[in-house]
């Protein structure tokens, strides 16, 4: 059950998160002469900060706010949220704003856009504190409408405070909004995607595997971000969009409200008409759609009418629709506060789902970690290399500080360019989730394997190589040289009497030779788990088929019985 405190006011009940965010901004603005900034992840509630902080300054000391945001929808949003959460303050808020057709000066709290407002900071008159919405919008170092008004609201009262909320203190290419030299200072307040969901206040979030890889490696990237042409270009490949709808349409079967970035305009299309063809309807709205077909398509998607909506660069920042439990990203992107705004349109809760599958055709999870622990590159840094990598050779997830797999002693060439996913990928979206997919195996391949760089007398392992599409395998490797008695060696003849009737060899190249010569039950399927933050995927269980005769024809086992679905423990690990 949600408890919630009053505010100092006594009529604006908050999550105990949100109370101290706003005790956290008075202690900032008493003790510190820089600009605070708060972050509560998307859907967590910066709405009741905002209106706390607005009611405690105009009602208790006499104050005027000044609410920035960069587009009129959040100029919208903001004025209903605040008349929802502070009734008694609606004659207090006024609205200035060219797209809005409103140019109010006069009231306690005026809402702005920045468009309308950056050259008028005298025509507005006095504020105390500004409140900027969505502050990852701030532009970086240098000129911009934000610091070309502060710098005029400061001629006005040179005592005016700063104050940001934000989801995402980084921006949408890269680099922390935070800084000495920058508009905000100083994060005062922070609570995290992970503890929110804990508590109970965000939707649990889940990813799901996919098939098809794409190479992102030629991309060139302008402002810190790809360019979107060559996204484009890349992601319209018409194998592409049918492999990713045909995964889309098969993981979201129980699905109720899907939401799809796409890396373009006609590339949304292509996804539409493929779902469509497929027969699903699809909505698709972009920068240009008309706004009575974009409000008409919003609404049949919020109600639930309209399952499947692609969108290109206008459903990030500002748009909620709680029912989504979907997210598919089939855009690569690198910039993380977009990944964080793509994925966030899951997070709300709602009565309908229980949890957001997010399936990344984008490579993203890879490229920037976890969503509750991103990896963010400044600018001034140069950049860096992805939080994470595959294995080409035994396909394990590891941190790209590894120059050689912990799992299997691949070398890695040295780095040039990322190479990322560009389906949906095993990677979790919360680091310690845990994902656990099953594949069916196709082929079965075995070889003995020498541990790089190993003595010469050191115990060799037969490594299985499972083929579970066209070109992705999943790997594991026994140990039938270790010692008999040792841990190693009671888990190779575990694994080995659960798929053959021949004594368990004493070498991996006896191991190999019986496994190419029939001895062992064939491999159904496995279930592969994955736990972010680990090194590397484990393989946890099997469906195997009948376990082969003897090959001398002697001790044989009834052909009709199936092997057990087989599992390691949680805590195991190959080595």
């Amino acid at each position: 059950m949600t408890t919630t405190v009053a505010s100092s006011s006594g009529s604006i009940t908050l999550r105990p998160y949100q109370a101290e965010a706003v005790a956290a901004v008075y202690d900032h603005l008493r003790t510190r002469d820089d600009n605070p900034c708060v972050v509560i992840p998307t859907a967590g509630g910066k709405t009741p900060v905002m209106a706390s902080i607005c009611r405690d300054a105009v009602t208790q000391w006499d104050g005027r706010v000044l609410i920035l945001a960069h587009v009129k929808e959040l100029l919208e949003q903001a004025v209903d949220k605040l008349h929802t959460m502070a009734p008694d303050l609606w004659n207090q808020i006024g609205i200035y704003s060219a797209g809005l057709r409103s140019r109010d000066t006069e009231h306690p709290i005026i809402v702005a856009g920045i468009q309308s407002v950056y050259r008028r900071a005298a025509e507005l008159d006095r504020f105390d504190l500004i409140l900027i919405d969505e502050a990852h919008m701030l532009p970086p170092d240098g000129e911009g409408m934000y610091r070309t008004f502060l710098a005029d609201a400061r001629v006005v009262n040179p005592n005016i405070r700063l104050i940001g909320l934000t989801a995402t203190p980084y921006r949408m290419t890269t680099g922390t909004i935070c800084a000495p030299d920058h508009l905000l200072n100083h994060v005062c307040y922070e609570v995290g995607v992970r503890e929110l969901i804990v508590q109970g206040y965000l939707c649990p979030l889940k990813t799901k595997a996919g098939r098809r890889k794409v190479d992102t490696s030629a991309l060139h990237i302008r402002g810190g971000e790809f360019i979107a042409g060559e996204v484009e270009a890349l992601m319209d490949d018409d194998m592409v969009v049918q492999s990713a709808c045909r995964e889309i349409v098969e993981h979201t079967q129980d699905r109720h409200s899907v939401l799809i970035f796409a890396s373009g305009v006609q590339h949304a299309l292509h996804v539409q008409r493929v779902l469509g063809e497929r027969g699903h309807e699809c909505g698709f709205v972009c920068g240009d759609t008309l706004p009575f077909d974009r409000a008409e398509t919003l609404e049949r998607f919020k109600s639930g009418d309209l399952k499947y909506l692609v969108n290109v660069n206008v459903l990030t920042t500002g748009f909620d629709a709680p029912n989504i439990d979907c997210v598919a990203l089939l855009r690569p992107t690198n910039s993380p506060g977009l990944y964080y705004q793509m994925v966030g349109r899951g997070f709300r809760l709602d009565p309908s789902k229980e949890n957001c599958l997010v399936l990344d055709f984008g490579g993203n999870i890879l490229r920037h970690g976890p969503v509750d622990a991103l990896e963010i590159k400044d600018r001034n840094s140069g950049g860096g290399e992805a939080p994470a990598k595959e294995c080409p050779q035994c396909q394990a997830v590891i941190h790209a500080a590894y120059a050689t797999c912990p799992e299997c002693g691949y070398e890695f060439p040295p780095p040039e360019k990322e190479k990322h996913d560009a389906t949906a990928h095993t990677g979790g979206i919360l680091s310690g989730e845990v994902t656990e997919t099953e594949h069916e195996v196709s082929e079965v391949f075995f070889n003995v394997h020498q541990k790089r760089d190993a003595p010469d007398d050191h115990p060799r392992t037969m490594r299985i190589d499972y083929r579970v599409g066209l070109n992705d395998f999943h790997s594991e490797w026994v140990c039938p040289e270790h010692a008999r008695g040792s841990y190693a060696r009671q888990k190779f003849e575990a694994w080995w009497r659960a798929r053959s009737n021949e004594p368990p060899p004493g070498s991996a190249q006896d191991a190999v030779d019986l496994a190419d010569s029939g001895a062992l039950a064939e491999t159904k399927t496995i279930t592969v788990r994955s736990v972010t933050g680990e090194r590397f995927d484990r393989i946890i269980s099997y469906q195997l088929g009948p376990v082969p005769p003897r090959l001398d024809g002697s001790d044989e086992r009834d052909e009709g019985l199936c092997g057990p679905a087989y599992e390691y423990a949680d805590d195991e690990v190959p080595f």
